[in-house]
């Protein structure tokens, strides 16, 4: 996965000091970074708020960080707090990804990523698909035989309705010849929720990226079937090599306030950037098997532009977006 996003990632350098306006004191580029994160504590949208914030921290570029979760509607319920309380604050950010992105065409929500100002993308995440410790599937064939048999009795647990874990469970129905218009999709709110349910045996299938679901199936309590990625990671076998003809991935990023001004919006980059620079940041994305994609400001708002296209393109082939 590394050498693939290797070829797609975008290297950026910070190459301005920040202004002193954005500093209680020279040596740091925000005094404090609130950090906007649309999902319950414990799932990917949550890691990667936390993490930026501490690793903003690490490098010097904030002296501290504060980090409000409000999780629903694939993040958009927050989207639209986080566009009518901080507009116009050079100290807030916001996490978003491909769910998000996915939310956005699904629900058709007044605000969307349009009303906000793009920062930068940070990495891509493999996703990883799970059982039950006591499930009686066991690989990539039990799971389609039992979903061709019976779509309806294949329920898959993941994020939002319309996210990029719906988007998978489509896709994997749809090489396997079933409509995807049929399958049994449970969303949830934020990646602990999903994983107790999983756990329990609630749900049949649960989708995640792999940093979210890896301590689980380190620990036995959930099988990992497959990871969605060209090459296996953390040696889980990859969907393709299990005669299912689906590569995808997640990415996630942060988004700044409305109302900004391009200086402040500069400074704001500029401290992210670092951020990533730092080796806090580079243990993070270690740790999680998470893949470097940075790309920033106007550049990526235009990518999300693209997945905007792309996804809800999948999404209404599936179905779930008009």
């Amino acid at each position: 996965m590394r050498r693939t996003y290797s070829r797609l990632a975008h290297a950026v350098m910070a190459s301005a000091a920040v202004a002193a306006t954005f500093a209680a004191a020279p040596a740091f580029a925000l005094d404090s970074v609130k950090v906007m994160i649309g999902a319950n504590p414990g799932g990917g949208f949550d890691q990667t708020g936390r993490s930026l914030g501490a690793a903003m921290i690490a490098a010097g570029q904030a002296k501290t960080a504060s980090y409000d979760n409000k999780g629903g509607a694939g993040g958009t319920i927050a989207l639209t707090q986080f566009v009518n309380t901080d507009k116009g604050n050079p100290n807030a950010l916001m996490v978003v990804g491909a769910v998000m992105v996915g939310a956005i065409e699904t629900n058709k929500p007044p605000v969307t990523l349009k009303n906000a100002t793009p920062i930068a993308r940070l990495f891509a995440d493999t996703m990883v698909i799970t059982v039950p410790a006591s499930s009686p599937i066991k690989s990539v064939k039990d799971l389609t035989t039992q979903l061709k048999a019976n779509p309806g009795s294949v329920s898959w647990g993941g994020g939002s309705k319309g996210s990029i874990d719906h988007i998978l469970a489509g896709l994997i129905a749809k090489e396997s010849g079933v409509d995807p218009k049929k399958i049994n999709y449970v969303p949830f709110q934020g990646g602990g929720e999903a994983s107790a349910s999983i756990m329990g045996g609630h749900v049949t299938v649960g989708i995640a990226g792999v940093s979210e679901f890896l301590p689980f199936i380190k620990s036995g309590k959930m099988r990992a079937l497959a990871v969605t990625s060209k090459d296996r990671t953390a040696d889980i076998p990859t969907l393709k090599e299990q005669g299912v003809n689906v590569e995808i991935y997640n990415w996630r990023g942060v988004y700044g306030a409305p109302g900004i001004s391009a200086e402040q919006r500069k400074a704001m980059i500029d401290a992210v950037v670092k951020a990533t620079e730092s080796q806090a940041w580079k243990d993070t994305l270690q740790k999680n098997d998470w893949t470097p994609f940075l790309l920033t400001g106007d550049e990526f708002g235009k990518f999300v532009d693209s997945e905007s296209a792309r996804l809800g393109g999948s999404l209404r082939e599936l179905g779930v977006a008009k």
